[in-house]
């Protein structure tokens, strides 16, 4: 049961039909997948074409308005239409790090990251994603102020999962960028271009992706739990949003290393609606 509901998640964050099958597909290649259709859908093009996956339609996606809020649900006869993409997830999953924090609570607890405040996801049942072992080094992935923050991905955020969005001012223009970067969180009617976070889980919660599980009939929330490069990221002038700019003008391949060198997911976080 376990296998199928995060498959269904998967499905949820990406638009695509996620199913168990051998690939090569990593938890870093999920995400640049992501930010790399959502880049090109609103360029315009039709596909997209990834490394060693091949061809992917653009025009698939669950029709649903990203920007709108509260989410929709992801279900009907739009599914069966979806780009199939195929995972291991014996390769894409890491059981050994998972954690329940359902039934925690907090309280004044405080706990750090890269020597910043790390707000757990209490509430939320944890699915670690395999990445260790997967960079030059898993320093990023530890709990000492060299390691990398904690940050969340929520599927109807601006730039979540790495979405790369097209419209927007230079970083280098502030404040007059971030106050465009912060607005798109709250409109949608400007959107900053870049890849968009929170450290705070309930801000993610706040605009995560919903589903109806094909496995139980109930109705779960999604979201991803990441570690942020603190070198590549810009506070955003609202509260608790960090943005890492992607240049227009960069290629395929330098926006893949943009987005692996900033942002890097290692736990796809499930709690029941």
């Amino acid at each position: 049961m376990a296998d199928s509901l995060v498959l269904e998640a998967l499905s949820a964050l990406s638009g695509c039909s996620v199913e168990r099958g051998a690939s090569t597909l990593t938890p870093q290649d999920f995400v640049n997948i992501v930010a790399l259709k959502e880049y090109y859908k609103q360029e315009g093009f039709k596909t997209l074409e990834y490394p060693s996956l091949g061809s992917l339609s653009l025009q698939d996606l669950d029709g649903e308005d990203l920007y709108s809020s509260p989410p929709a649900l992801t279900e009907g006869p739009q599914e069966s239409h979806r780009t199939k993409l195929k995972i291991n997830p014996e390769d894409f999953f890491h059981p050994q790090y998972d954690y329940d924090f359902s039934n925690i609570k907090d309280g004044n607890k405080a706990f750090l990251r890269g020597g910043e405040p790390y707000i757990r996801p209490c509430g939320w049942k944890r699915f670690a994603l395999r990445v260790t072992k997967k960079y030059d080094d898993d320093v990023w992935l530890g709990v000492g102020t060299d390691s990398w923050p904690v940050s969340y991905h929520a599927k109807n955020m601006d730039g979540s999962l790495g979405v790369i969005l097209s419209h927007g001012g230079n970083p280098e223009d502030t404040p007059q960028f971030l106050d465009a970067a912060a607005a798109s969180l709250v409109t949608g009617e400007t959107r900053g271009q870049g890849v968009y976070s929170t450290p705070d889980i309930k801000m993610a919660e706040k605009y995560c992706r919903r589903f109806k599980s094909k496995v139980d009939g109930k109705t779960y929330k999604v979201v991803l739990q990441n570690r942020i490069n603190p070198e590549k990221r810009k506070e955003c002038q609202r509260e608790n949003t960090w943005l890492v700019y992607v240049p227009k003008d960069c290629s395929d391949v330098e926006k893949r290393a943009m987005v692996q060198e900033s942002i890097r997911p290692y736990g796809l976080l499930l709690r029941q609606a």
